[in-house]
């Protein structure tokens, strides 16, 4: 595996573990849908919450949220409509970015509600 996709698993796999100490129940991982992918769709108190998940070693080129574009959200809303729609589920969506910075060791920020489902 390429090492930007290592350290991008790793970053992924520090999102979740966090996401799940703060009670948040993960339902899909890398959840597909045509040319889109979400990185985690989890549950929170009746609300599901499709995250984008950036990693990057450092923030010298600007924060990692910084990085996802219009495009890149209409992809994230279309697929994580579609998993709404596969599951049959009418709950509140939101959408929210875990900004992983690090290599060995990770700084999480969470942002909530980053960008609205449209």
């Amino acid at each position: 595996m390429a090492q930007h996709n290592e350290l991008g698993k790793r970053g992924e796999d520090a999102a979740v573990n966090y996401l799940i100490e703060k009670g948040y129940q993960i339902l899909r991982r890398n959840y597909r849908f045509l040319k889109a992918e979400v990185d985690i769709i989890a549950k929170k108190d009746d609300v599901i919450i499709g995250v984008e998940v950036k990693t990057r070693t450092s923030n010298y080129f600007g924060n990692p949220q910084d990085f996802i574009n219009q495009k890149k959200i209409q992809l994230l809303t279309s697929a994580l409509d579609h998993f709404m729609l596969e599951f049959n589920l009418d709950l509140e969506v939101r959408f929210d970015i875990i900004s992983v910075i690090g290599n060995k060791s990770f700084e999480i920020e969470h942002i909530e509600d980053a960008f609205l489902f449209f």
